[in-house]
């Protein structure tokens, strides 16, 4: 009756353990629906590899995690003045502060930040091509003279979020490598994602002198997807004749088959579309052809029934969604599991399941 991730148990750790091994100074990243699998679940992996620091997204999911994790938490959302950051008094959980790693992407918020709390852990994220959060190279300049007014900060390196565009990212990092070092900051650990193994090497190389600490969510959580299986199961079967009507919005079926009532709906995520970086034309193409569909009523789904995605008979539902087969399909029976192919990053299962 659910929609369920199934997670061949083995192979995942055995997956999770290689991707440890493979990157010294590890920091898994478990944030938003901790890719699927859930937060904690992801806290309690974490402390299983015996990595020393997990990143998370935001300082509301603190909560999630703090308990099932007992190393250091590295909130990846830059520390502002106001907001839940505030909501975490130092005084109250001294505990808990001691373990937080706050990053911080503004001069001023780096002052704010070190006179509410004069020992604070923190990096310095610097800027990158992405233009979201950071300082620039004078921002780090004026970072490291304001450190001088703050004897107990405690800062633990240089923050750098990376791109997912193709091609190699060394030629960017070296020049922000270059910023840090003219700095002349009191740290020698600089925090990186989506850099390849080919760039980690090479840039261990360079700047041997650095330890280097890659930050990896998707290649690690998700990087065998063949150890995951998600499927919805059959909850109602129904014959159509051509004419008759169905669903919320009395659609009418355009030739005879049947309609099929499954677990998984909007509510798990299910037919909700995010924009994607897809620019090819073919991807262009593909989106036209969706929206085609749409307009005549036919939208392709993610369920797959032998081997083929199956058409929404109608807008997915908050928990079970109508599907539209047509004569000489097979049918499936009430109770039978389908594979359905989601964004995990964007799915709320019903069940986790590891074997």
């Amino acid at each position: 009756m659910s929609l369920t991730l199934t997670v061949d148990g083995d192979r995942w750790r055995a997956h999770l353990r290689k991707v440890a091994g493979e990157h010294p100074g590890l920091v898994p990243v478990a944030k938003g629906n901790g890719y699927g699998f859930t937060l904690g679940r992801l806290a309690r992996k974490a402390q299983w590899l015996g990595v020393d620091t997990l990143a998370i997204g935001t300082y509301d999911e603190i909560g999630h995690v703090a308990q099932r994790f007992d190393g250091s938490l590295l909130v990846l959302t830059p520390w502002r003045p106001f907001g839940a950051a505030l909501d975490l008094d130092p005084a109250e959980d001294p505990a808990l502060a001691r373990r937080l790693i706050h990053t911080v992407g503004r001069v001023e918020d780096l002052h704010a930040l070190l006179t509410r709390q004069p020992d604070a852990r923190f990096v310095l994220e610097r800027m990158t091509s992405m233009q979201r959060h950071g300082l620039s190279a004078r921002g780090l300049w004026a970072a490291a003279r304001a450190l001088a007014e703050h004897p107990r900060a405690r800062l633990e390196g240089i923050a750098l979020h990376l791109p997912l565009a193709q091609g190699s990212h060394l030629s960017e990092v070296t020049r922000l490598m270059n910023d840090v070092v003219a700095a002349g900051l009191d740290t020698t650990t600089v925090w990186v994602s989506h850099l390849t193994d080919d760039e980690l090497t090479a840039l261990r190389a360079r700047y041997a002198d650095y330890t280097i600490r890659p930050r990896i969510g998707t290649s690690l959580w998700l990087g065998d997807r063949d150890a995951l299986r998600v499927t919805a199961t059959v909850l109602d079967v129904h014959d159509l004749e051509r004419g008759d009507a169905f669903g919320y919005r009395a659609r009418t079926a355009p030739k005879s088959g049947h309609l099929l009532v499954v677990s998984g709906g909007t509510a798990h995520g299910i037919g909700l579309e995010a924009p994607t970086g897809e620019s090819s034309i073919k991807a262009r193409a593909a989106t036209l052809a969706r929206g085609g569909l749409d307009a005549v009523g036919f939208v392709r789904s993610p369920f797959s029934i032998d081997g083929k995605q199956r058409l929404f008979a109608e807008p997915p539902h908050m928990q079970a969604s109508m599907l539209f087969l047509p004569s000489g399909a097979h049918v499936p029976q009430v109770g039978d599991l389908v594979d359905v192919r989601v964004r995990y990053t964007a799915t709320a299962f019903d069940r986790v399941v590891i074997t």
